[in-house]
């Protein structure tokens, strides 16, 4: 039989808060962490908007030399996994480190890396790149320092499947402890990559949003949504076997009590027309955890507001789910942080178990005028509300879907 999986610890670095309880209040406020763009000038830029994080210093966590050693996406992996492990209160004297492992993905790693070490060969020549270039831009090095850092010895992956990738590991490290491999699984999802190159693809691609108003811009399920606004940042859980937790007194949040994944095998960027990829993950998750539609109290939804992306979901949910769609609450985390890529899904989840701890389920901020098409409950102001099983959902570029359930913690 499977082993109980439960939540001990979380921590974020997000663009409303660089901390779990700063991200949480002022999601429950509707506050909105976008703004202009300012990593470099946007002028000849479409896209002039960004959600940045704001007054980030990592040199508590993190000493100098190792810092010169990281870029952006491994500093918060790092930070926010610093605040996972002193919220779980785990003391890793007393662990066998080859059980505690790491399961944190980042989707695109170091476009920063990549842009000035090119700029280099062009006009410096190639002997003149970093050394460390590559462990510094290569997507695995958030997990790799996590490791390092704290000395986490045991299974250490880094699942990429864009923005799916945050859910994805959560996922992957769900089932590591399920299965004996690990007693505990650092997992979530980190970005960083509102760079030039970065955004000048995504733009490229019509992705982002090139409104001028940080309130009109990430707007899920508005009528008016066209295009996601990127952004930055890190989501980290600490899973835990249950009796493990039980077994040193540790805080629990909640159980991860179900996981679906799945492919569209449709199309590169857009997901199936007909949701039939994602709503076979949400059932797959729903098989796994022993739940039905009706038992689904809050859906995080993946809302990017472009607008293939949120109908398509919108038909997904209600494939997957049937008449219970209408009877749940859906909001996305992304309408206040904008899209974090491959830290989406970790942060997403942090959201569903403070949503279970509060019985609160926060706004899709900004949601002024619901398309008609996406007619599920979306919540235009938080509210309170009970909520014991939280449903996450993920698609990323490619085709992936990936589905976590959460739920509050039983004996």
């Amino acid at each position: 039989m499977s082993r109980r999986v439960v939540v001990t610890g979380m921590g974020a670095v997000t663009p409303i808060g660089n901390n779990v309880k700063e991200f949480w209040e002022n999601a429950k406020k509707g506050t909105v962490g976008i703004g202009p763009n300012t990593k470099f000038d946007t002028s000849e830029y479409k896209a002039h908007l960004a959600a940045e994080i704001k007054n980030f210093d990592a040199s508590e966590v993190i000493d100098k030399k190792s810092a010169r050693r990281m870029e952006d996406f491994a500093k918060y992996a790092v930070v926010a996994a610093k605040e996972a492990l002193e919220d779980s209160g785990l003391d890793m004297e007393k662990e066998d480190p080859f059980m505690v492992g790491c399961s944190v993905g980042c989707g695109i790693g170091s476009l920063q890396c990549v842009q000035t070490n090119y700029e280099k060969i062009l006009t410096k020549g190639p002997n003149r790149v970093a050394p460390l270039m590559i462990p510094m831009l290569i997507s695995n090095m958030a997990a790799g320092n996590i490791s390092i850092q704290f000395g986490f010895k045991g299974k250490n992956i880094n699942v990429v499947t864009a923005c799916a990738t945050g859910t994805h590991c959560i996922g992957e490290g769900f089932r590591s402890i399920q299965y004996g491999e690990a007693d505990v699984m650092f997992a979530g999802g980190s970005e960083g990559a509102i760079t030039e190159l970065g955004v000048a693809g995504f733009t490229s691609l019509n992705a982002l949003t090139t409104s001028e108003d940080p309130k009109r811009a990430s707007i899920p399920f508005d009528t008016e949504r066209s295009g996601f606004v990127m952004g930055e940042g890190a989501g980290i859980l600490v899973l835990e076997e249950l009796e493990h937790a039980k077994k040193r007194g540790a805080h629990i949040y909640g159980e991860v009590i179900g996981y679906g994944a799945t492919s569209d095998a449709y199309h590169v960027t857009s997901p199936a027309e007909d949701g039939s990829g994602a709503a076979k993950a949400m059932e797959f998750a729903m098989k796994d955890a022993g739940v039905k539609p009706e038992d689904i109290d809050y859906i995080n939804a993946h809302g990017t507001s472009t607008h293939m992306n949120d109908l398509f979901e919108t038909r997904a949910i209600k494939l997957a789910m049937g008449e219970a769609a209408y009877k749940c609450k859906v909001s996305s985390t992304k309408s206040m942080v904008g899209h974090l890529l491959g830290a989406a899904g970790g942060v997403e989840a942090i959201a569903c178990l403070k949503s279970i701890n509060d019985n609160f389920v926060h706004a899709n901020a900004g949601l002024v005028n619901q398309d008609p098409d996406c007619d599920l409950d979306c919540v235009k102001e938080g509210v309170s509300t009970e909520v014991n099983v939280a449903l996450s959902n993920s698609l990323g570029f490619g085709g992936h879907n990936a589905t976590l359930i959460f739920k509050g913690y039983e004996e």
